[in-house]
């Protein structure tokens, strides 16, 4: 059996969850009120209603509610600014506690009846009395939660090693599990500094990348290799897997050379071109 499911996105979320549109018709980019485990929250809508095998489904289904109005939507942004607005207070009173945490960053839902404080710590944290002290002085419901070094990244943000804004909190990678080998894949250097983020985890980037070049290794030749090149048998001593260059050492009884050929200029040996043939099927 399929079901009609819509994907939306909270406020500052990166994930899409799967909401039930409840009849209604909706579009990309429309703002939704929507019932949740921690109740009623606005989204944004990023991909319109379409059906599924209702056993894919991960959990039950929440409902759109319906259509959040403009006084609704103004109503909101007012409270999550309100909401941010606290954070110095928030983290003086865990200072005060003496509690071993970070305060990354401080969350409401539209009509300001949660607050959620993020935050990040070396260890689990008892954080009870701090929770009863917020909700005392808010008057609201409390949720402290701890997070990942990479979700702090995302909700801070920074700029990376490319000089660009971290992919995280651009919305990219979020779901991507990353690997060492990755970086393999790619030649790159190993040292960690070169290959983490801020967050000290790996490069979001790498999974991105990754598709592209687990392909392309599977049609370039293995280093130290013997091929044969328009002059002459050689040795491969490095591929560029964005250019799909071979360079290959071609030497004779009195010196070697080196030079770049194009992956169709060359001519596998050892059994390697059966195996390149089997790959690209």
């Amino acid at each position: 059996m399929q079901v009609e499911v819509v994907e939306a996105k909270f406020r500052n979320g990166s994930h899409s969850y799967s909401f039930s549109p409840n009849g209604l018709k909706l579009k990309n980019e429309y703002y939704c009120i929507v019932d949740t485990e921690k109740g009623r929250d606005i989204v944004k809508i990023s991909k319109e209603p379409y059906l599924i095998d209702a056993e894919n489904l991960i959990e039950p289904l929440k409902n759109v509610v319906k259509l959040a109005s403009e006084e609704e939507l103004k109503l909101a942004e007012e409270n999550y600014l309100k909401a941010e607005a606290l954070f110095p207070e928030i983290k003086k009173m865990a200072l005060q506690e003496n509690l071993d945490m970070k305060i990354i960053s401080v969350e409401s839902n539209y009509n300001f009846s949660r607050l959620t404080v993020n935050f990040t710590a070396e260890n689990r944290v008892d954080f009870r009395e701090l929770v009863k002290k917020l909700a005392d002085k808010y008057k609201v419901r409390i949720e402290l939660r701890q997070i990942g070094p990479r979700d702090a990244t995302r909700i801070l943000g920074g700029l990376g090693v490319c000089g660009k804004v971290c992919c995280c909190h651009q919305g990219f990678g979020i779901n991507d599990h990353v690997t060492i080998k990755m970086a393999k894949n790619q030649n790159l250097s190993l040292n960690p500094n070169n290959i983490s983020g801020l967050c000290g985890k790996l490069l979001c980037c790498l999974a991105y990348e990754n598709p592209y070049y687990s392909e392309v290794i599977k049609i370039m030749p293995k280093l130290n290799s013997t091929v044969v090149t328009p002059e002459g048998e050689g040795v491969v001593i490095y591929n560029d897997l964005l250019k799909k260059m071979v360079s290959v050492r071609i030497s004779d009884e009195k010196e070697s050379e080196i030079k770049d050929f194009t992956l169709e200029e060359i001519k596998f040996k050892d059994n390697f071109k059966d195996d390149r043939k089997n790959n690209k099927n």
